[in-house]
Order: structure tokens, then sequence, then C-alpha cells
């Protein structure tokens, strides 16, 4: 019993000792708060006056790094900004014109070579003049 009461006063201190200023870069301040829980957009923090969440991009710099929080990468660029950029520079639009000129040629050459290596086929609906004029005869 004589450890339990120990206990529960090194605990009492040890929260009193990890609560802190935090100071958001629009000058908002939360005095003696304690981060109740990281998540990976922010960290809520408890104070006397409640629970706020507070975002990373809220935060100062040093802040961020302590909680090893890195910003998104800005998304990519547009896949049709990036040919209208292209189109505009001529020596970049006559690259893009040969390459798609070698691309439909070499399909052309492929199609004909299977169209040349192909047998005739005779048709098996067709058949002989004896026999159509027999049968218009019937």
């Amino acid at each position: 019993m004589k450890y339990c009461g120990t206990l529960i006063l090194a605990v009492l201190f040890a929260s009193l000792a990890l609560s802190e200023d935090f100071k958001t870069t629009n000058g908002k301040v939360y005095k003696d708060a304690t981060v109740s829980r990281i998540e990976a957009d922010g960290i809520e923090l408890k104070t006397k006056t409640g629970i706020s969440k507070v975002y990373f991009t809220e935060l100062p710099q040093d802040v961020q790094e302590r909680f090893h929080w890195a910003k998104p990468e800005a998304p990519r660029e547009p896949f049709y900004s990036r040919w209208a950029a292209a189109v505009e520079d001529p020596a970049a639009l006559a690259k893009i014109i040969a390459f798609g000129t070698s691309i439909i040629a070499s399909v052309a050459l492929v199609i004909n070579y299977i169209r040349s290596r192909r047998q005739p086929t005779i048709g098996a609906g067709r058949t002989s003049r004896r026999k159509a004029v027999h049968h218009a005869r019937r």
C-alpha cells in the first residue's frame, strides 16, 4: 500500500512534467497542454479547457520535426499540361510528330506482313457453277 501512493504521485508529477505550451503559426497558444494522441495530420492536445486538435501545418517547423511529420509532396503536374508545354516548343513538336509517324509506319508494316503470309481461304459456302445450275433447275 505504501508503494501505491508513491506510484500515484510519480504519475501525477510525470504528467505535469510532460505538459508544455504549444504556439501555432497564427499565434494561438495552448498553455499547459499534454499530447493525448498523435495522428497522421496533427496532434490532440489536452488542456484545462478541453481537448483540441492542432494540425501539423499550423505548428512551427521544430514541432513538426519533433513529431516526425513530413510535408506531403505537391501533386504532380497533369499530363495534358506537359503536352501543351511540349507543343509550344517547335523542336519538341517535331520529335512528337516523328515518333508518332514511326509508330504508325511500324504498325502498318506488321499488318502488311501478316496479310502477305495468310493463306487464301476457299469459301465453304460457295458451290461450283454446275451444282448451282443443277439446283436452279429443280
